[in-house]
């Protein structure tokens, strides 16, 4: 599903490995099936997400076109996150993740 050498960066540092759900089944597919992920995840084109048959706590960055935070949330497994609509794509990461990493709302996210 991920892209290999793609990173997570906050004002050009890096803060993870970083695969890139591309597709609409990598999309939907996400992070189930595992029991802990160690990188972020980017789910372009959404503004929605679930952990409904998740084994574990994400954090959720809903992020506009640029990459700027909009809404930062951590979703326990089997919640649905209220959708963000101005967002247009959304970054997950383990629960605490975010917090470790010091990513605040108005942050700018960079993919590369």
């Amino acid at each position: 599903m991920g892209e290999p050498n793609s990173w997570l960066l906050k004002d050009g540092v890096v803060l993870a490995s970083l695969e890139i759900a591309h597709t609409r089944s990598a999309r939907r597919k996400g992070l189930l099936g595992r029991d802990e992920f160690g990188a972020a995840l980017l789910l372009p084109r959404c503004r929605s997400i679930h952990t409904v048959g998740m084994r574990f706590t994400i954090d959720a960055a809903f992020c506009d076109r640029r990459g700027t935070v909009l809404r930062l949330v951590t979703i326990p497994p089997g919640r649905l996150a209220r959708p963000c609509l101005a967002a247009r794509q959304v970054v997950e990461a383990d629960g605490g993740a975010f917090e470790r990493w010091g990513v605040r709302v108005g942050d700018e996210l960079t993919f590369g």
